[in-house]
């Protein structure tokens, strides 16, 4: 069984108002009864998930969503769910009813879909009943795209399948570490092993570079920071690259000569998944902070928190005797940022490592809406800790953007 985490995988939502057949659908799709069916409108109320093998084009999560037209309090709520799963997907797939025209609130999702530039393609259900002509006749008038099925009868789901592999994106994010390597290298990580590390493995960013590492055919040398230096002894040649956990960079900058270029796994994760560049930006904003300013440090995953919690104690506590300021520092978890995110004075990220791309992506872009400053963990601590700009210099971009700020 394929094992790849749901972060790493393309997401696909199942979209449209009640009945439509949304659930049917993605039953269909993956091949197995997941998705309770009823014909009482608003059966689904949470997003309803499920990682697939698409063939031809590989892994990804299908999402079953509440219909955008549901009703009363609740469902209200259970639309802006929907909403905010469309604006984390990759892919969407707009269900209609073949028997009905073209509604104001799809034809509003429509124009939604385009305004955010997520691409999706129309699916018209219950075609064994027959297409009503004025909803094709609607459709060729916006040059919408559709593909037609028959969840009752399976016709057309096969066909589906083919066009969705065919029209999903290809993934236009930055590697993470391949275009620094090539084949034969060395690369040297390294893991400290600590109260933050989960028992009997490594994280998700350690064991993403490895297999990236491997896959470039690269040498690959894993070693604790306090074993690095005898590593490094043993090596006939230098490494091309170290990568090191944040946390470490200061024991291990103090390890590795100034010609081995450094870097940390949290800004191979900056350009891998956030935006390295924007991430630079903030920092200029930690050494702006004042008494009584609002930072909102922002942790995608829910964990338990060990007693060095480099979220909630650690961060909180460097960022404290960095800028010498009496600062009020608020947590939080969970794919949401709390409301009225203008009232933060800067937004210092986790990784996302949990988060796909584009699910962090919006996160990123929701900060620079409001005009909140936003950078990541490993980031911040690499600044904080005096690492910026070493561990900055194996990315030229990073570098330029790093002395325009610091000499404009």
């Amino acid at each position: 069984m394929n094992k790849l985490a749901q972060s790493e995988r393309i997401h696909i939502a199942f979209i449209g108002t009640r009945n439509v057949g949304k659930s049917s659908l993605m039953n269909k799709f993956i091949g197995q009864d997941l998705v309770i069916v009823s014909e009482i409108p608003g059966t689904t109320t949470d997003p309803v998930k499920k990682a697939m093998e698409l063939l031809p084009f590989g892994p990804v999560v299908l999402i079953d969503t509440a219909g955008i037209d549901d009703i009363g309090e609740l469902g209200e709520k259970r639309i802006t769910k929907t909403i905010k799963t469309i604006s984390e997907s990759d892919f969407a797939l707009l269900v209609l009813d073949s028997q009905n025209n073209l509604a104001t609130n799809e034809i509003d999702l429509l124009k939604h879909l385009k305004e955010i530039e997520l691409p999706y393609l129309v699916v018209i259900n219950k075609s064994d009943l027959g297409i009503n002509y004025e909803l094709l006749e609607k459709l060729n008038e916006l040059k919408i795209a559709f593909h037609s099925v028959s969840c009752s009868n399976g016709n057309g789901i096969n066909q589906l399948k083919e066009k969705v592999a065919d029209l999903l994106p290809s993934d236009d994010g930055a590697p993470l570490v391949s275009d620094l390597i090539k084949q034969h290298d060395v690369i040297v990580l390294v893991v400290p092993i600590d109260l933050g590390a989960p028992k009997g493995r490594l994280i998700m960013p350690q064991v993403n570079t490895i297999r990236e590492a491997l896959d470039t055919d690269a040498i690959v040398v894993v070693a604790k920071d306090k074993e690095l230096r005898a590593a490094l002894d043993k090596l006939n040649n230098q490494p091309k690259l170290v990568v090191t956990d944040s946390q470490a960079i200061m024991r291990v900058n103090a390890d590795v000569p100034d010609e081995i270029p450094l870097t940390t796994f949290s800004i191979l994760m900056a350009r891998y998944k956030g935006d390295l560049i924007e991430y630079i930006r903030g920092l200029k904003q930690i050494d702006k902070l004042e008494n009584n300013d609002k930072v909102l440090i922002a942790e995608a995953c829910s964990h338990h928190a060990q007693e060095d919690d480099i979220g909630k104690i650690k961060i909180p506590r460097w960022l404290r005797l960095h800028t010498k300021k009496n600062l009020e520092i608020v947590i939080v978890n969970g794919h949401d940022y709390p409301e009225n995110l203008i009232q933060y004075n800067l937004i210092i990220h986790c990784g996302g490592c949990t988060l796909t791309r584009k699910m962090m992506q919006t996160r990123i872009k929701q900060a620079k809406y409001v005009g909140v400053p936003i950078v990541n963990y490993g980031v911040a601590i690499s600044y904080m800790h005096g690492a910026i700009p070493r561990a900055l210099k194996p990315f030229p971009d990073a570098i330029d953007e790093w002395e325009r700020i610091n000499y404009q």
